[in-house]
């Protein structure tokens, strides 16, 4: 199974020669994007967003029974093998109260989009971002409210100009956060199922998409005999509650993020750099873990730490990046308490996600073909999950994307990825590899346009 990555790898390069041939890949500081205009440069109010619509199929077989897991299907509703969907459509409000004072701002942001933030919990649309940033104090800029916390560059990064259409898997399951339910499910979990599945949605909140509440200290430094390097620094105290207004216990997240970036030249979004990063979270989530009538959730930790590195310098992109997480490990829609299996319900249970470990990293490239539109985008990711149990998962994917930009705010991207699973401490068709085995190749169209 290891090498069958490879080999189809090989084949799919071969067939999307003919199809792949910019200016959406970043070195960018993501921290000074939003709202840290120079004094009187921002107008009061600018209205802005994105609209993002895409199709995708999904070629995993289903297990023995017929069954399908969550990685077999179309997300965010999880009932079909094949889908158009507008999976992203915001709409937001951003400026300063000039003349008032030039040096405040604000930023607000609406999701009207089909995914995980509008899914879970039903909604037609919801906030999120809802944010003041204070440029009064020099070196120690201050923004309160709901907004990105200071991370991993696939979450720290603005989505309208992310390069690939679906996260790597470390990202999407370890770091874009879901919340356990607030009781233990009756029955204990939901089994795979046949198409349409939507009953594998089991959790009843939205993701968190990178976001809290709370209050962020930061700042950028030009350092350097040249002023050419661009040292930053966040801190964060939020709610660890995700898109929520409200904290649902008394614990406080914490978030550390430094990095530093030699400037080539540009600016904003499509600077070009070379960055060095690191950042840190250490928080607690509550989790009822015990199969019984009574609603009784426990605190427990959730730590995340990652480094990564990116190089952006036309016609030319490279990024790598390498995360761990502690706690509170998601194991699916389908396990809305983080309990692996039917019938775990104990705190002590070796398949509990609330307990276990996990690790992954991904590196990836782009070329902009010279004197064109076109841009060409690979990616290769791993996650294991549960590295410290009998129950480790192991995730391959090789994406091959190319992108074709109409304009500075319009293009279209085609992704084909090739993705494997497995149980490493099982036999293949044994276990939990009776539902990995099958997992297949899915192709992602996506337009993408900003206004």
């Amino acid at each position: 199974m290891r090498n069958k990555l490879f080999k189809r790898a090989t084949l799919a390069v071969v067939c999307a020669g003919g199809l792949l041939a910019g200016t959406a890949a970043h070195a960018a500081n993501w921290l000074m994007l939003q709202g840290t205009e120079p004094a009187g440069a921002a107008a009061r109010a600018k209205l802005w967003g994105f609209v993002q619509v895409q199709y995708q199929k999904d070629f995993s077989d289903p297990n023995a029974g017929g069954g399908y897991i969550p990685p077999k299907l179309i997300g965010p509703n999880l009932d079909s093998q094949s889908a158009f969907n507008v999976n992203r459509a915001r709409i937001g409000v951003r400026g300063s109260n000039f003349p008032l004072d030039s040096n405040t701002n604000y930023f607000l942001l609406l999701e009207m989009g089909n995914n995980g933030i509008t899914a879970s919990g039903d909604s037609f649309a919801k906030a999120t971002d809802a944010s003041v940033t204070f440029n009064h104090i020099p070196g120690a800029r201050v923004r309160t409210g709901l907004f990105k916390y200071p991370g991993a560059e696939e979450g720290l990064q603005a989505i309208h100009v992310f390069d690939y259409i679906n996260f790597t898997s470390v990202t999407n399951q370890m770091l874009l956060e879901r919340y356990a339910n607030s009781s233990y499910p009756n029955p204990d979990d939901i089994p795979p199922q046949p198409t349409p599945a939507g009953a594998l949605n089991g959790l009843s909140r939205g993701v968190g998409a990178f976001r809290d509440v709370g209050i962020q200290v930061f700042d950028t430094f030009k350092v350097g005999q040249n002023k050419d390097w661009e040292a930053s620094y966040a801190l964060m105290v939020g709610n660890g509650n995700g898109l929520n207004f409200s904290d649902n216990d008394d614990d406080k997240d914490i978030y550390l993020y430094v990095s530093a970036e030699k400037v080539f030249g540009g600016k904003g979004p499509r600077r070009q750099g070379m960055k060095f990063w690191a950042w840190h979270q250490d928080g607690e989530r509550t989790a009822d873990l015990t199969n019984d009538a009574t609603v009784n959730p426990v605190s427990y930790d959730r730590d995340r730490s990652g480094l990564g590195f990116k190089y952006l310098k036309k016609p030319y992109r490279f990024t790598a990046e390498y995360m761990t997480g502690d706690g509170m490990i998601f194991l699916g829609p389908h396990h809305p308490t983080f309990g692996l299996g039917p019938g775990i319900g104990n705190p002590g249970a070796p398949g509990n996600g609330v307990f276990s470990e996990a690790d992954g990293w991904y590196v990836e490239g782009g070329w902009y073909i010279p004197g064109t539109n076109w841009e060409i985008d690979a990616r290769y990711d791993i996650y294991n999950r549960m590295t410290d149990n009998n129950f480790e998962f192991e995730f391959k994917r090789l994406t091959l994307g190319t992108q074709y930009h109409f304009n500075k705010k319009t293009r279209v991207a085609v992704n084909y990825e090739l993705a494997e699973a497995e149980a490493v401490n099982f036999a293949s068709g044994a276990g939990p590899n009776g539902n990995l085995d099958g997992i297949d190749d899915r192709i992602a169209i996506q337009v993408t346009a900003i206004y």
